[in-house]
């Protein structure tokens, strides 16, 4: 499981959608996601202040676009980039970020 924070607004967009896209999938090629035990730092370093935030539950296997795990050097973690769009069926739940 691979997850991706999004705001409400964001996800409105795209709710009656088959698929999702996130913003930096235009500017830098792939849509940002994290591991179960990445999520707690994306949300402090990106989302600090933020109370509309919602969490994306994407299962890696139903994805039909390319998954890498590649290094983010500010962190020195490997990260899972989405290279396209994200299918709707791979998205098995939505929660809010609160238990993070």
């Amino acid at each position: 499981m691979i997850f991706h924070v999004v705001t409400a607004s964001q996800w409105q967009q795209f709710e009656n959608q088959d698929h999702y896209v996130a913003d930096s999938l235009a500017i830098e090629g792939f849509i940002h996601c994290s591991t179960a035990a990445q999520v707690a730092g994306v949300l402090q370093r990106y989302y600090a202040g933020a109370t509309d935030t919602m969490l994306l539950h994407i299962d890696e296997n139903l994805l039909t676009a390319e998954l890498k795990y590649e290094l983010a050097p500010s962190v020195n973690e490997l990260f899972p980039h989405v290279f396209g769009a994200i299918n709707k069926n791979a998205i098995v739940a939505i929660t809010d970020t609160s238990s993070f």
